[in-house]
């Protein structure tokens, strides 16, 4: 028999987290599914475990390692009673509540949990080059995240890979930090929007390597540069650069809810009023539902609202 639930959290980021610390202080005894290590989406912590310093989450003057702070999280919701288990969410049935959660064997014949409210904080995933010295060398020089990583690179020459308008959006807000930046892109025009481009174009601090793909980051611990191959030519070059910001594009984990809970055109849950998607007692929080901010401290944030929102719920049904 499932084990029958008032609260599911699928996702352990700072999401699922902060969500599993306000439902677990409610006494709501939460599960949280934090996925698996051997993943390569929905990983137990979320992208924060791939982060090297964190230096923009409030309440840590000097930074913290992106790991310690995963870690952190994770033992505060377990001191509240949060029952953390490591495991993926392979199949949902959403149709009705309770709703049926497997996990292990998705063609099972019982599910493993049902429950009455549902909250989805499985994250996105950045999409990767998918070339050598890029996994090593995540967090050390090579990013998906301007915003959270840039000011690493004060002085220093770097590189952004991509055409769209996250790619100039991430040039842009790094040339505050950068002494250049160079973005690289593998065609010769941009996908990015016309005032997108203008920006870019006009700053001096931005150059652009036209027809140019990444097929190599080169370093040792460190970035040291990039291995491009010329489209034209076929010829090979190395562009010296001290940190990669990789902007192709990011992808929500949410392949295992499609046909069960509304995405919008990108893929992402849609949400209104908060954290509440289009099935009653569903609710998402952090990347999966935010394609704009993608930020540690509001992904807790509406981690939060999730938590609040279900607690209101199920009081309001008498549960």
């Amino acid at each position: 028999m499932p084990s029958h639930l008032k609260v599911l959290i699928a996702g352990s980021g700072p999401a699922g987290l902060t969500a599993a610390v306000y439902t677990a202080r409610a006494q709501l005894g939460p599960v949280l599914i934090e996925g698996e290590p051997s993943s390569t989406s929905d990983q137990p912590g979320g992208q924060l475990m791939l982060t090297t310093e964190v230096e923009n989450y409030p309440g840590f003057p000097d930074g913290i390692l992106g790991p310690e702070l995963m870690t952190s999280m994770r033992a505060q919701a377990a001191r509240f009673g949060a029952d953390i288990v490591t495991a993926k969410v392979t199949r949902v049935e959403l149709e009705k509540s309770p709703f049926a959660v497997w996990t292990g064997d998705p063609d099972a014949p019982s599910p493993t949990y049902e429950t009455e409210a549902l909250i989805i904080a499985t994250g996105a995933q950045a999409l990767m080059l998918g070339v050598p010295g890029e996994d090593r060398l995540l967090g050390y020089g090579v990013s998906t995240c301007a915003t959270c990583d840039g000011f690493f690179f004060r002085d220093q020459h770097i590189a952004v890979v991509g055409g769209g308008d996250s790619a100039l959006e991430e040039a842009l807000f790094l040339t505050r930090f950068a002494s250049k930046v160079t973005v690289v892109h593998r065609r010769d025009r941009l996908r990015a929007s016309r005032i997108m481009q203008e920006r870019a174009f006009a700053n001096p601090d931005i150059e652009f390597a036209w027809t140019q793909q990444v097929v190599e980051v080169l370093g040792d611990g460190k970035v040291t540069g990039v291995r491009v191959r010329h489209a034209a030519t076929g010829a090979y070059d190395e562009l010296p650069v001290t940190g990669v910001f990789v902007a192709i594009g990011h992808v929500p984990n949410t392949a295992v809810f499609r046909g069960q809970v509304a995405l919008d055109d990108q893929g992402y849950v849609a949400t209104h009023d908060g954290s509440r998607t289009n099935v009653d007692g569903v609710f998402a929080c952090g990347d999966v539902q935010d394609q704009t901010y993608r930020q540690a401290v509001t992904a807790a944030g509406s981690g939060c609202m999730a938590a609040i929102d279900a607690e209101r719920w199920l009081e309001a049904r008498g549960s």
